[in-house]
């Protein structure tokens, strides 16, 4: 379960002291597991859903809130049975749990939800305010008729089918051959809450956010480096979401320019993606290029790297971890000032999301090897680089040196810098980390990549 969530458009599925998950974790949970948290689940749904639905009927008045593109949404009733199949998912998913970590995951995101959906539903009640048409003579009627007795029209904002999908996915999207078909049910869930009439857009959108924040404050394996990636793609996703909220709430209130946030919004979703995939190369070609486009499309990003990197990089001048061997922050033209460069020099340039210094590229020989910001690092790749620095260490000339490089010199020519010594030096993990923290004093080594690095 790696809280992977899928991007679709128009509305929701996008494909986020040092503790590792005991042994415990791992195994599969009970059927008596399975079943208590099932029925946690169940009666904290029951208890909170009823009770914003009383409390809200009280009210002399329940305002709605609708899009103006809402109106064209057609009524659908066969949707009607996707909508219903959200209450087979909540029953069978605590069933489809592989370990126990997972399940009490599952059971934390549920009953957050649910909380913090029953608290909004009282304090910000809304009700669905469109006319349905009449199923009467239809089969579907008695779904239809059911949705009147037992579900509330007050119970709006956020959808607690649209947080509950993300969270069932979250188990779904591991099942292997139903995975596809799971997928497609889900986004045609989703939908029905608009085609049946059941809520408006602002429902789901606010479900939708109610769900990523669950992901952040629960994350999956917290420690767990192979899952850093995906902890960081949930902070882009619900960012994203909460930028495609804002944009549609400020043109519906104010005037479209607001739409243009759209741009950003999609950008930080499809940024959080590739997190998700650890595509490396999302920005930079193998060669270390930026492509127009890209430069175009992912403009605020690079925007905010740079001004980042100008104001507050670190080790802006070089520091020897080794001889001939340095670590810094990307350099600038002055910078070099500070690093005797020759055309001996290597530079192995770690950064992801900023193109090399011209000057570095143009006339000396240019590794690029890109790790995500604040990521995790690929086990194979790492080990890959580690071994090509150190081979052409021994091979390097009387001049020669070489310099690794991040854009900001806090963590990934760190990392790698403490690899490169324990190789060259033969040095255990605890002593290279050391050595490393008395020479460069911005190290930032987090507790994940502890766990990383015994693992190299």
């Amino acid at each position: 379960m790696d809280d992977e969530i899928i991007i679709l458009t128009p509305i929701f599925f996008i494909e986020y002291n040092y503790v590792q998950e005991s042994p415990m974790d791992e195994r599969r949970p009970t059927i008596k597991q399975r079943i208590y948290a099932f029925i946690l689940c169940a009666l904290a749904f029951m208890v909170i859903y009823n009770f914003a639905a009383w409390y809200t009927s009280k009210a002399e008045k329940v305002p709605s809130f609708v899009f103006d593109f809402e109106k064209q949404i057609p009524f659908l009733p066969w949707s009607i049975i996707p909508y219903m199949t959200s209450g087979i998912f909540f029953c069978s998913v605590f069933f489809m749990c592989q370990n126990k970590g997972q399940l009490k995951v599952l059971t934390k995101r549920m009953l957050f939800v649910t909380a913090a959906a029953g608290i909004c539903f009282v304090v910000f009640p809304l009700k669905f305010s469109l006319l349905k048409p009449e199923t009467d003579g239809s089969i579907l009627n008695y779904s239809f008729l059911f949705l009147k007795i037992f579900d509330s029209p007050f119970n709006q904002s956020p959808s607690l089918h649209i947080a509950y999908a993300f969270i069932f996915w979250t188990v779904f999207r591991n099942l292997g051959k139903l995975r596809t078909f799971l997928m497609l049910w889900l986004i045609l869930l989703g939908i029905s809450t608009l085609t049946t009439y059941q809520h408006h857009f602002i429902d789901i959108l606010s479900g939708t956010v109610l769900a990523h924040i669950s992901f952040v404050i629960f994350p999956y394996r917290k420690y767990d480096f192979q899952y850093r990636n995906f902890h960081i793609a949930n902070f882009y996703f619900l960012s994203g979401w909460i930028l495609i909220s804002t944009a549609l709430f400020l043109d519906s209130f104010f005037n479209h320019f607001w739409l243009v946030l759209l741009w950003p919004a999609l950008m930080i979703i499809i940024i959080g993606y590739h997190y998700q995939k650890n595509n490396v190369h999302f920005l930079k070609d193998k060669k270390g290029n930026i492509s127009l486009w890209r430069k175009i499309f992912y403009a605020p990003y690079l925007i905010i790297y740079r001004s980042f990197w100008k104001f507050f990089r670190k080790n802006k001048k070089p520091i020897e971890i080794l001889p001939r061997i340095c670590i810094s922050s990307r350099p600038d033209s002055k910078d070099l000032n500070n690093f005797e460069i020759s055309s001996y020099t290597l530079v192995y340039d770690l950064s992801a999301e900023m193109e090399e210094t011209s000057a570095l590229k143009k006339d000396l020989s240019y590794h690029p090897f890109p790790f995500l910001d604040i990521g995790t690092f690929d086990i194979h790749e790492t080990q890959k680089l580690v071994t090509e620095i150190t081979e052409n260490y021994k091979k390097l000339p009387t001049d020669g040196k070489i310099l690794i490089h991040c854009t900001m010199g806090f963590t990934r020519s760190t990392v790698i810098g403490i690899l490169v010594m324990k190789n060259i030096l033969s040095l255990p993990i605890p002593d290279a980390v050391e050595t490393m923290k008395k020479m460069n004093k911005n190290a930032i080594i987090h507790p994940y990549l502890m766990d990383f690095l015994k693992k190299i």
